[in-house]
């Protein structure tokens, strides 16, 4: 946690803006096999356009981090159509509660305390939340409440289903193994200057 404090205080490197770059075409690339898979409901999605940023949590500086969000919610967007319509919104509020609500977690638990599936689930639910507080007030009014507990129980199942598949990834792949002891390395030697 001492190295994500580090390099929230100094800005970015080199190499964080060719991370972003990285997980932003993963974010669109994602986006794009989302919004081809078949779905039962309208409004039902997996979610997996947020794998970047559920792993940028650990990886990015705050600045770029919500970058990373902004630029997944513009992407999702323009992949859609839905570019200048009310969804590009409720995207964009559901985005960053969740981004927010991750990243302030991870800095309050770090995490051994709170791993990838955690994360995963209080994203999810944090996004949707973010969501219907848009809905109740923008489209719906007070009818809104009726939608809570279908949208809450499906962004608990999509944050479970999302979350393991994170939490196996994040054990078994040396990429991200290697991205995390790169930044532990370089918030040691900030914590030394």
């Amino acid at each position: 946690m001492s190295w994500m404090r580090s390099r929230i205080k100094s800005g970015y490197q080199r190499g964080d803006k060719r991370l972003a770059a990285f997980l932003a075409a993963l974010a669109f690339f994602l986006s794009t096999i989302e919004y081809m898979l078949p779905k039962p409901l309208p409004f039902l999605r997996l979610g997996l356009s947020n794998l970047p940023i559920l792993f940028a949590v650990d990886l990015l500086p705050l600045n770029l981090y919500l970058l990373l969000a902004i630029v997944k919610v513009l992407g999702m967007s323009l992949l859609s159509g839905s570019l200048f319509s009310y969804i590009a919104l409720f995207s964009l509020g559901g985005t960053l509660a969740s981004a927010l609500v991750m990243r302030l977690l991870r800095g309050l638990f770090g995490p051994k305390l709170l791993s990838y599936l955690g994360l995963c689930v209080a994203g999810a639910l944090s996004s949707n939340l973010a969501q219907l507080v848009l809905a109740r007030f923008l489209v719906f009014g007070k009818s809104a409440k009726y939608m809570a507990p279908l949208f809450l129980g499906l962004a608990l199942a999509s944050g479970l289903a999302l979350g393991i598949f994170a939490q196996l990834f994040a054990a078994r792949s040396q990429w991200l193994a290697r991205l995390a002891d790169t930044g532990a390395e370089k918030g040691a030697s900030h914590d030394q200057a």
